[in-house]
């Protein structure tokens, strides 16, 4: 009852902590972002992972960036697949933050009996587009020759990008200016994604919009993925949080909105009341009620639009 208690009330200073961030939000991005993750660390840090083996910086290119980690249940045999890309303004960012952020995703599915996957990638300058989306790539081949060591099935990848890391995704499955022959995952779940390249001057991440797509504006139109959302072959959830980045959250209603043209049916999409660009992702494994929200809509994603 004790821990039951104690638990209770961090989620409630969480809370307390997301409605007082509210609409400043955008105000200052990069503060309020740090101040959500350390809201989350205490919670995060101390859920058990008993029963979830790790296998961290595995590699699946030559650049020390290019690792991954597995995150396997026991026992785990011919299991879904969940591959993670972070995100980090295209320029910063780690697959596993100290706060606990990140790893998290992929500890909750693992206890829904996927096996997660954790993918770290080049940031911008040093690779530019289209070198995300191509990390992206290079990933998911490692993951279709080794996740079967690790109990995972190749033929059934669930792929999530958030923020930047959503883009890369994106890009990966429908740029048609890539050198790839396919898309490894039979689904995607993009969850507050960059979808649509600006340097606007609501845009506080500017700067690495440049970074990665170029100093040239006139490309960004064509590097972008909201351009080729009716290229995406294979079913897409948008995930946006009420409190976003400036224009992400339109940027991912009119991707929806070009699936929906194109299908003749809308796509899902969710939009997380309460939360904003980094407590969208930090809020799983911490077995709060809107978080088990929001994972149980991906899964339902999953089971309804993937047929087996």
């Amino acid at each position: 009852m004790r821990n039951e208690s104690a638990a209770a009330q961090a989620q409630q200073h969480i809370r307390a902590a997301l409605d007082r961030i509210g609409p400043r939000w955008a105000q200052d991005i990069g503060r309020h972002s740090q101040e959500v993750k350390e809201l989350y660390a205490p919670v995060l840090l101390a859920q058990p992972r008993e029963g979830i083996r790790v296998c961290r910086d595995l590699a699946y290119g030559d650049d020390p960036r290019q690792v991954l980690d597995v995150f396997a249940p026991r026992g785990a045999a011919g299991a879904d697949v969940v591959v993670f890309v972070h995100g980090g303004a295209f320029v910063r960012g780690d697959k596993s933050a100290p706060e606990g952020v990140y790893d998290n995703v992929l500890l909750w599915f693992a206890r829904q009996g996927f096996v997660g996957v954790n993918v770290e990638y080049r940031p911008a300058p040093r690779a530019a587009y289209p070198q995300g989306a191509l990390d992206v790539a290079a990933a998911l081949e490692w993951v279709a020759r080794n996740i079967e060591g690790h109990g995972g099935d190749a033929r059934r990848i669930l792929l999530i990008g958030h923020s930047a890391g959503g883009t890369h995704v994106a890009s990966y499955a429908m740029d048609p200016a890539l050198p790839l022959t396919g898309c490894r995952a039979r689904a995607l779940v993009l969850v507050s994604a960059r979808l649509k390249a600006d340097v606007l001057p609501v845009n506080p991440n500017a700067h690495g919009v440049r970074a990665y797509f170029g100093e040239d504006a006139s490309l960004y139109e064509a590097r972008s993925p909201l351009t080729h959302a009716q290229r995406c072959p294979v079913p897409a959830m948008v995930v946006i949080a009420q409190y976003e980045n400036p224009l992400l959250d339109l940027y991912g209603l009119a991707f929806a909105e070009a699936l929906a043209a194109r299908d003749g049916a809308a796509p899902r999409v969710v939009q997380c009341e309460g939360h904003n660009h980094m407590s969208v992702v930090a809020q799983f494994d911490t077995g709060a009620p809107d978080a088990q929200a929001l994972g149980r809509e991906i899964l339902q994603f999953w089971r309804g639009r993937v047929a087996d």
